[in-house]
């Protein structure tokens, strides 16, 4: 069964097109290490809660957006080799001197979550 890693991070609005470019750089790596798909959203309707919300839980500031993001893996085995591999710091894509995040890593919610259910196609 697919394995999915989850991740909502709050972006500059001023920096989509360098969250764009620094996506399109990781986000093949991904795909060359055995996921699926790969999907970053650029937030448009994320209003905010009473309690709690995707801005609230990331700390966004009015001048940023909201991402949601996920990558799709064939299951966690795959999913765990590729992170093994990114981590191992022998892609330059993966350095931060190379490939700088343009946005605060330290407010990024992620986690990895195993399918339960499943509708439709993609």
């Amino acid at each position: 069964m697919s394995y999915i890693d989850g991740f909502v991070i709050a972006v500059p609005t001023a920096n989509k097109q360098k969250f764009t470019d620094h996506a399109n750089t990781g986000d093949a790596m991904f795909l060359e290490l055995g996921a699926t798909r790969v999907v970053e959203c650029w937030g448009d309707d994320v209003p905010d809660g009473t309690q709690t919300d995707f801005r609230k839980a990331v700390q966004a500031k009015d001048d940023e957006t909201v991402v949601f993001s996920w990558i799709e893996w064939p299951d966690k085995a795959t999913r765990d080799a590729a992170m093994a591999k990114m981590m191992d710091g022998s892609d330059p894509r993966m350095d931060p001197e190379k490939n700088p995040m343009p946005f605060d890593g330290k407010r990024m919610i992620y986690g990895g979550f195993a399918t339960l259910v499943t509708l439709g196609g993609s």
